[in-house]
Parts: C-alpha cells; sequence; structure tokens
C-alpha cells in the first residue's frame, strides 16, 4: 500500500501519453457532473437521489483501476488476445443474436447476464476484431532500412505473396463479426466494418481488392434496401434476427421524410402533435434542449429537457450537455475527442513496430467515430443509433471496454517512447521510390 501511495503522488503510477491522461479526467469529470444532471428520470423512478452518479462514479472507478492495470501491460502481449477474445466474443454473439439468448430488450438480445452482472457481447467483439485485424496486418508486412538517393531511409512494404493473405483473413473475420452484430446492432456493425476498412487502407491492403470487395457489398446494401421498401413490416418481424430491420427501416424514414403510411397517419395531426409523438419525441426534445442553451447554457444542472428526454444520460447527454454549456461546452467536447484523435496517430508515428501502430489506430479511431456519431444524432444530423458517447454516457459496459482502449493507447506510448529514444533517425522513402521491395513495384 506504501508503495501504492509513493508512486501516485510521486507521478508513477500515471504512466504513459500525458495528453491521453488529461483527456481521460476531462471527459470523466463532464461525466460525472452530466449523468448527474441528466439522471432526474432514474432518479425519480428509483427514488436514490444520488444512485445513478453514485454507480457512474463506481464504474469510472473501476475504469480507471482497469486502466492502470492495462498500460503497464507490454503492448507486444496484446498480440495474444485475440486468440482469447475472438472465440469468446464469436460464441457470445451466437448465443444471443442467432439463438437468441441472454436479455431480451426492446425486441434485441443484446445484452448477457451473468449473476448481476450485464454486458453487450458487441463491445467485446470489437476489441477481439480490431485487435485480430492489427496482428494480421502487422503479420503481412515488413520493414528494413536501405540507402536510397545516398541517404538511409526505412522502406516499408507487404512481403511478399502476403498482400492479399491480409485481405481474405481480415475481411472474412469482419463480414462474420459484423454480421452478428448486425442482426442486433445495425449501427454497431456498421461502424465497426468501416473502422476495419480504414485500417486495411492504412495496412497497405490491395486497394483493387478492397474496392472490389467494397462493390459486392455495396451491390448486396442496395439489394437488402430495396427488399426492405418492398417486404410488408410484419414479415420482417418474422423472420429471426429480423426484427431490427423494421426499426431502422422506421428510423430512416423519419429522418427523411420518407413512407407513404407515415404521411397519412400525419395528415390530420398539428405539427406539434407530430413532433411529440413517442416516434420522435427523443429527436425532438434533444432540438428543443439545444435550443434552450441560447449560445452560454442555462449553466451546470440546470437542464429542462432532462425530465423529458428519454436516455437522456446515455444516447441522447450531448444534447443535455449543450443545453447546459452551451456552444463554448460543445465545441470544447468535441475538442477533446479530436485531440485524442491527434495524439493517437503521433503516438502510431512514434511506433517502430507495426502491429502497436495498428492497434493504437484501430481503438483511436473507434472511439472518436462513436463519439461523433453520438454528437451527430443529439444535433439531429444522422437518424438514431443508439451509440453511447465514451467515457460520458451512463453504461457499465461502455466505460470498461472504452477504459480498455485507453489503457492499451497508453502501454503503446510507453513502448513508443521507449522506442524512439533508443531508435536512430531514419527517413521514410515515398511510396514508389524503390520497386525492389515490393510485390507489384509499388505500395498499393
Amino acid at each position: 500500500m506504501g508503495t501504492f501511495v509513493k508512486d501516485f503522488f510521486g507521478g508513477k503510477l500515471f504512466k504513459g501519453d500525458r495528453g491521453v491522461w488529461m483527456i481521460y479526467f476531462f471527459l470523466c469529470m463532464i461525466s460525472l457532473v452530466e449523468v448527474y444532471s441528466a439522471s432526474s428520470r432514474l432518479t425519480f423512478e428509483g427514488g436514490h437521489h444520488w444512485g445513478p452518479m453514485v454507480n457512474q462514479a463506481g464504474f469510472l472507478l473501476v475504469g480507471l483501476i482497469v486502466i492502470l492495470l492495462v498500460h503497464r501491460i507490454p503492448c507486444k502481449w496484446f498480440m495474444l488476445f485475440p486468440f482469447i477474445l475472438l472465440p469468446v466474443a464469436l460464441i457470445l454473439l451466437l448465443y444471443t443474436a442467432v439463438l437468441g439468448g441472454g436479455s431480451n430488450i426492446n425486441e434485441t438480445h443484446r445484452w448477457v447476464t451473468f449473476g448481476s452482472i450485464s454486458f453487450q457481447p458487441s463491445e467485446l467483439a470489437k476489441a477481439a476484431l480490431l485487435m485480430t485485424t492489427a496482428v494480421v496486418l502487422a503479420k503481412t508486412q515488413t520493414e528494413k532500412e536501405e540507402f536510397v538517393r545516398g541517404k538511409k531511409r526505412k522502406i516499408v512494404g507487404a512481403i511478399k505473396g502476403k498482400r492479399y493473405l491480409a485481405f481474405a483473413i481480415v475481411g472474412g473475420a469482419a463480414l462474420i463479426i459484423c454480421g452478428l452484430i448486425f442482426l442486433d446492432n445495425v449501427s454497431t456493425a456498421l461502424m465497426l466494418f468501416f473502422v476495419v476498412i480504414i485500417m486495411m487502407f492504412i495496412g497497405q491492403v490491395p486497394k483493387d481488392l478492397m474496392f472490389k470487395g467494397l462493390a459486392v457489398m455495396a451491390g448486396v446494401g442496395a439489394f437488402f434496401v430495396m427488399t426492405t421498401m418492398v417486404v410488408p413490416e410484419d414479415v420482417w418481424k418474422e423472420i429471426p434476427g429480423c426484427k431490427r430491420v423494421v426499426t431502422v427501416k422506421r428510423r430512416v424514414e423519419r429522418k427523411f421524410h420518407l413512407g407513404e403510411d407515415s404521411s397519412q397517419q400525419n395528415a390530420n395531426k398539428s405539427d406539434i402533435q407530430i413532433l411529440l409523438n413517442d416516434e420522435n419525441s427523443q429527436t425532438t426534445y434533444a432540438s428543443i434542449a439545444i435550443a434552450n442553451s441560447d449560445v452560454v447554457g442555462l449553466g451546470p444542472g440546470n437542464s429542462i429537457q432532462r425530465d423529458f428526454l428519454q436516455h437522456a444520460e446515455s444516447d441522447f447527454i450531448y444534447a443535455i450537455i449543450v443545453e447546459e454549456l452551451g456552444i463554448p461546452g460543445a465545441f470544447f467536447v468535441a475538442f477533446l475527442y479530436l485531440v485524442l484523435l491527434i495524439r493517437v496517430g503521433r503516438i502510431a508515428q512514434k511506433c517502430t513496430s507495426f502491429f502497436p501502430a495498428f492497434l493504437v489506430l484501430g481503438f483511436g479511431i473507434m472511439m472518436v467515430l462513436q463519439a461523433f456519431l453520438n454528437m451527430s444524432v443529439a444535433v439531429g444530423l444522422v437518424p438514431v443509433t443508439g451509440q453511447t458517447l465514451p467515457l460520458i454516457s451512463k453504461g457499465g459496459t461502455s466505460i470498461l471496454i472504452t477504459s480498455f482502449y485507453i489503457g492499451v493507447i497508453l502501454s503503446v506510448s510507453r513502448y513508443a517512447e521507449k522506442k524512439e529514444q533508443q531508435a536512430p533517425i531514419v527517413e521514410a522513402v515515398p511510396n514508389g521510390e524503390t520497386s525492389e521491395y515490393y510485390t507489384d513495384g509499388g505500395m498499393s
């Protein structure tokens, strides 16, 4: 215990990138204040004034412990994690999405419960797939130092014969995992697949194969969308694993004012009645909350729409942030996530090995993309998705998985800093500078 206290006050407990640590603590402070403010509905239903904040503080504390443990793990050990996490995630997804196991909430089976502990297998699957992608991309690339035009430079490229192997393995794993997640959580599946695509682009997977694969998937997606417009909703509800198709269809139609049925139903209703019906109420109250901010905000704890907005403490917490903290607070939160992405990019640049660079980029892009997707829903730019605001929204599974991401990023930053001090400075060669090292005469 004495060693722990000494390390804590001596600054040795929090190792890794200081910028990431600062962003993490800012997000935690915002989370405590805004979850406490936005949880009036939960407080009323539960009868405990401090209950939501105490629960959130408890999850954040456990998340901090996760970070402190994970960021001390040597980053090369993370290469072993996919061999454990991926099979477990696959089994749990099959159990929930295909077999219909777990807790049934809003006609979905996203949760698995062990005693008093509940979590979403999709969160575990995200981490597993991103780590698997990082391992595969790292194992199919290499680097060496050569003299190019009289200067010592680092040549980066794919191992001969393995450039297409990465596409096959990563693409297959992504289709399986994202396909299973898609059955109960469309937005998470699409977001995860998008991040994997970005990682493959960064990892020099052949672009011709990627474009062909994306073209095929776009065609399948277009056919699926056309099918949803023709097949009646009652039929989709009867097909196992397709109930969420109806929900997604309705959300898109509401957002873009599509569908004849909704127009006929709203023909005899006033504008206020249309906006405040059950299906539109969340986005409507979120818009009202943003309008109430009056640029400078109402002040912490003074939100009005928190009493009317469902899921104000999770999916729509950004609307409460805007209402209470105004435009400056909204920009500050967005700024924190942007700085996090910048810090992650700099950490990746410092890495002298492929795996930690791909890993930190995957986790960083996932967190920031999810954050901006949540904010876009709150301000009405995209249809409702159900994505939480990382480290700010109420939710145990999301906080713990995000804390794991932060711990891994800090572990990689420790590795990168150590290697940067030891490695000589070399200049990276531009694409096409040399053709001796690549399979096709250049990186693609």
